[in-house]
Formats: C-alpha cells, structure tokens, sequence
C-alpha cells in the first residue's frame, strides 16, 4: 500500500494535520475516526461509534482517551487536543506530535518530549461494535501515564449538553458502564463524572450548524511505563457488555493481519491498488440480514443506487463475488412495482429514485459476465422482467417509458429522481424532470443486459428484447445536440424550472458529465467519438473528478461551502465528484484517448483528507478542496474499477 506518514510539521500545524482524518471501520457500520492532529473537528469523530438497526442509526460513545505523562521530576504533560467555545485550544497535545503513520490501516501517533516517546495504536475487532487503544512506551522512562476517558452517548447526527441529565455511569471491574450501552474497561479506574463544556466542532461549524456540545469526563485509566515496550491496553465495546473482549494489543495485531489478507485477496496490481482495495473493505459491512454497503463515513448510512453504482468496483474488483452475490439476492427482495428501494435510513424503506433500479440490473449483468454465475441469472431473470414490465406500464413518480419513442421520462411535482438530487427547503434543486440522459442511457443497457442473460441461460427475455433496439434508435435520434454533445434532458416539461424557452416540451442543453454514460456502459447506446469526450475533459476533468456543471452556466457555483442550503444549492451546480472518473475513463479508452495520466490527481488525493480514501466532493475551482464526506463509496469504486480497466 502506499505510504501515508505525516512528520511534526503537519501533525503539529492544525490547518494540516486537522484537516487529514483517519477511520477503522468495525464491518457493521460503526467505526473509530479523528484527525491527524487528535483534533476532534466533526460531531461524528470519536474513538466507539457503534450502529444501530441500520448503518446510519449510529452513535457516539467513547470520545476520546486523553494521554498525560508524568515525568520523573513530576512535570505532568498533557498529549490530548480540544478546540472549546471560546476559542481556546487547551490542552495543546498536537504540538508535540512527531509522527503519524496509517500503516495496514491502524493509525498510530508518536508523541515526543526530551527523551521519552509514547506511542498510540487503534484498531476496531472486525464484526463486533469493539475497540482497543494501545499507548506504548518507545523509549525514555521510567513514566506514569493517565488516560481520561471523556463520553458520551448520543445520535451521531447531533449533540448531547449538560441541561440534559448526565449519562449513567455504573462502575464495573476495571472500568464502568455508560448508558448501559457500551463498557469502558483497563487499569488503573478512577472513576470521575464531571461535564466538560463548550466542546467546539470546527468542521461542522463551517458546515453552518450546531458546533458546540458538552462531554462527560467519566475518569481515568493510569498506569507506570517503566520501560522501552511496556504497555498500557484500554478497550471500550458495545453488545455483550459482560463478555470482556481481547486484549487491546491483540485486536490490533488481529486488523493489522486481517487488512493485509483483505488486500493480497484483491491481487492488487500496485501500492495504489492496495491502499483502494482496503478502502473498499471499509463500505462493506454486515447489515444484520447480510452484506450492504454504506455509501459513506462518518454519516451517510445504505442507498441503492450508491450500492449499485459501486457494486462493480468494491465487490467484483476485490475478489468478494459471494458476499456481492448475497447482496444482490437481498435487493432483489426489495423490488416493489418494479422499482429498488432506495434506503431505509430515514425509519422507513423509500422508493424514491429513477435509476437505483436500472443500475441493479447493470450490477447483476456485470455479476454475471465477471463470475458466469448462470444459477444467479436464473433466478434474478423472473424479477428482471418484471423491472422491464413496470417500467413500460409506468411506475410510481412518472416513471413510464413515453410509447411514442420508446424512451424513459420521468417526473413528479417536488420529486428529484436522478443522482442530481439535492433539494433547498424541500424544493429540487435540479429535477430533470422528462427524459434524462444518463437515464435513458441506462434503460437502454439494462434492456440489453436482461436479454443477454435470458440469451445465456436459453430463458425468454420477455419484453426487453423487442424494447430495445427501439429505445436505442430513439436515444439516437433525440439526444445528440447542436453543440455536438448530447442533451442532459429531452422533453422536458415548461414548468421544470430550465432557464429555455416557453415550448410546452424542451430540451435542456447544459453542459453536464450525465451524457458520459451514452458512452461508457457496456451496452451503451452510442460508440465513442473522441471529439466530444474532448469537449466533456476542457470544460469538466479536474485532478479531484468531473465537474456537475460546466464553467459560465448561468447556475454554475465555484465552491461547495457554507451553511446547508448554500451547499445543498452548488451540490449538483459545478462541485467535483470524483466517482464521475469511472465513466469518463472508460468511454475515453473506448475512443482510444489516453487515459493512464488521469488518475494523478486522485492518487494523490489519498493522502489529503480521508485518508487511504477518496472524498465524495470537491470544489469546482482550484484547488478543488475535497467536500463532503472524506470516505465515499462509489469515489473508491469507480477510481479502482477505471483504473483496472486501463491498465
């Protein structure tokens, strides 16, 4: 894997080292996460954040454990970092930081002062809501060292103050048990219980909401380093409060061998394949009816469309066919008047989006092709058929293939169907409403790839077959615009909110990356032609990705900051989405562009901001700072799947 090591000049400089974050994933959705500079920035950082019945439903438990040394003369030094209210840093623990290394995936932090270091290792027991916290003398000493176990137990997504009532603490062996929800335990108990307040969050401040909380100190763990070596283990799990996990050091040595074992079963290629198919591991997880992906940390929980977009590139390119076959069989379960459901992380299942379905049938094609798992096609064909039925009677929102072209139009008052999704005070932002083209794009891949798989296993296609060279000669005919690219919609209904003219049907002709898919999709609906991708790479390729809207539209916004609406509102209106590289890459090398020299940019994305990880977002002007969140799914997958393909 490539080597991700930050030295006292960017651990000790907040605006680097606090802006580079680290996670360790525990395969269920929950996870440990912080910052190079042990800065806490988000609501969401914390060392057990535990998920619920759903990856999403998540929260924080253990804080932070705040190191402090004693030395021989009796100095003590504080290692920990809080930003408060105020605006204070109290203590200042990050300046003495000499090392950070992210090595097999366990973060590990070296601390230095005259001749004694400390260093810290994490690691989180893979399937268990479990993990442990290694500080280990390197050299110096004899130290006593104490450890303040700052908690709290609350909804990931939001803060918990002192007007509350303080959380439960019942002293147990070796520690205590918080909120009768997870259990803290290692040498040394003090129990404490005292509110630290005014707890300041930077990163969501600048997200534009709630900043401040309070947190319990609960007490301190402590022990004597005597010598070079000597160890201190704390661990902190959820479940089976009465089950004492492994040792601290053991769950680390235990990650360390897993994660390599996850990354030679990939048959990674390079360092850089390595470090992405680790990444990948960390979307996978055990939804608690089989495999799922989270579409990404630290808050979005499962969305179809994100799962199938990237089922190709987490599942298929490292070598995890099974658990994606599993996947797969579990979403087909999901359909509903021929329609994926799209998450259920608000408390109940959606069925909101216009293309989460037509990917599924792209991920069971790919599935298929890479695995020719003719058993699986048997059994998922019933169900693809019936996705092509529904569709061509029409489904919830509009959804319908139009009978006189044979193309897909969809639209709904206040609905945003497409991956363009975002909305400002519940109004869309971008609707598309009609016949988009990434849509229609797909349609005509999915209606080709069920008749392929019927072809394969000798079944009837159903009605796929006769509704595809149809769709295909209508896409044909009606996407290609005067510009020489292709329309992002057609037949757009007037009252859509396009800034066109007042036809009672119009096409919306703005320069977006959608139309990439007419040309990268296995049974795309058009051939490549190079002058048009070379159109698509002046105005949208950055180093981060492509951009959702070209430069001089007239909504096009140059950064993805500010408060919710501000950054729901440039969303979709020129931010940088590096998932986006997948298809461009692809239809690029299918019209023999060069391509190899694209993914520079991204490469070295992977030690900026998530770290071994791709971002969900970016600015749309240098220097593209990365937005969102700084783990994304389909980032990963589309950068790994494109970068296999053209090797």
């Amino acid at each position: 894997m490539i080597e991700i090591n930050f030295g006292p000049q960017v651990c000790g400089d907040l605006a680097a080292g606090a802006t580079r974050e680290w996670l360790v994933p525990d395969g269920l959705g929950g996870y440990a996460t912080g910052t190079v500079s042990g800065l806490r920035t988000r609501r969401y950082h914390g060392l057990l954040v535990v998920a619920g019945p759903t990856p999403a439903a998540r929260r924080v438990g253990l804080v932070s454990l705040d190191p402090a040394l004693t030395l021989p003369s009796g100095t003590e030094v504080r290692f920990g970092t809080h930003e408060w209210a105020s605006g204070a840093l109290d203590p200042t623990g990050f300046a003495l930081l000499e090392r950070f290394d992210l090595i097999d995936g366990v973060p590990r932090w070296r601390w230095r002062i005259g001749d004694v270091v400390i260093e810290r290792e994490l690691a989180m027991t893979y399937g268990s809501p479990c993990v442990g916290v290694v500080h280990r003398l390197i050299s110096g000493g004899p130290v006593e060292l104490s450890l303040a176990a700052v908690c709290t137990w609350r909804d990931a997504h939001g803060e918990r103050n002192a007007d509350a009532p303080p959380p439960r603490m019942e002293q147990v062996e070796s520690g205590a048990v918080i909120e009768g929800a997870y259990r803290i335990a290692g040498p040394g108990w003090e129990p404490t219980g005292q509110w630290w307040h005014g707890v300041h969050h930077r990163e969501e401040a600048a997200r534009g909401l709630q900043a401040q909380e309070d947190l319990w100190y609960a007490g301190q763990f402590a022990g004597r380093l005597e010598r070079p070596g000597d160890v201190i283990e704390v661990t902190a799990w959820a479940g089976e409060l009465g089950e004492r996990p492994a040792p601290a050091e053991q769950i680390v040595t235990t990650a360390r061998r897993r994660n390599r074992a996850v990354v030679n079963s990939a048959k990674p290629t390079d360092e850089v394949e390595a470090t992405l198919a680790l990444a990948a591991d960390a979307f996978v997880v055990d939804a608690g009816n089989g495999p799922d992906v989270v579409a990404g940390y630290p808050w979005f929980g499962v969305w179809s469309r994100d799962t199938m977009i990237a089922y190709e590139g987490l599942l298929l390119c490292t070598g995890r066919a099974d658990e994606g076959r599993a996947l797969l069989r579990t979403y087909a379960a999901t359909l509903s008047e021929g329609m994926l459901a799209n998450t259920a992380d608000t408390g109940t299942v959606e069925y909101n989006t216009v293309d989460a379905t037509l990917w599924f049938l792209h991920a069971v094609d790919r599935h298929v092709a890479a695995t020719g798992d003719t058993d699986l096609a048997a059994e998922l064909l019933p169900a693809l058929r019936d996705i092509v039925a529904a569709h061509l009677t029409g489904t919830r929102y509009g959804i319908r293939v139009d009978p006189a072209d044979g193309l897909l139009t969809q639209g709904a008052a206040g609905a945003a169907l497409t991956w363009m999704d975002a909305r400002v005070y519940g109004v869309p932002i971008t609707p598309r409403e009609g016949k988009p083209v990434e849509v229609n794009a797909l349609w005509v891949n999915g209606l080709a790839a069920v008749t392929e798989l019927a072809q394969l296993i000798g079944a009837d296609p159903g009605a796929a077959a006769t509704a595809h060279p149809r769709a295909s000669e209508s896409f044909r005919n009606r996407f290609p615009a005067p510009s020489g690219g292709l329309y992002d919609v057609v037949d757009a209904p007037a009252h859509a909110h396009y800034p066109l003219g007042g036809d009672p049907r119009q096409d919306d002709d703005a320069f977006r990356p959608n139309q990439l898919f007419a040309w990268s999709l296995p049974y795309a609906p058009l051939e490549p032609e190079a002058e048009p991708l070379r159109a698509i790479a002046a105005a949208l390729l950055t180093p981060l990705g492509l951009r959702s809207l070209a430069p001089g539209s007239p909504d096009y916004c140059e950064r993805h900051r500010g408060a919710p609406a501000q950054r729901d509102g440039a969303y979709h209106q020129g931010t940088v989405w590096p998932w986006l590289i997948g298809p461009y890459a692809t239809a690029a090398d299918r019209a023999n562009l060069p391509v190899h020299a694209m993914f520079t940019g991204l490469e070295s994305h992977l030690t900026e901001f998530g770290l071994g990880s791709v971002s969900e977002t970016a600015d749309a002007q240098p220097p593209h700072f990365a937005t969102g969140c700084p783990f994304q799914a389909w980032s990963v997958a589309e950068l790994l799947r494109a970068r296999r393909l053209v090797r």
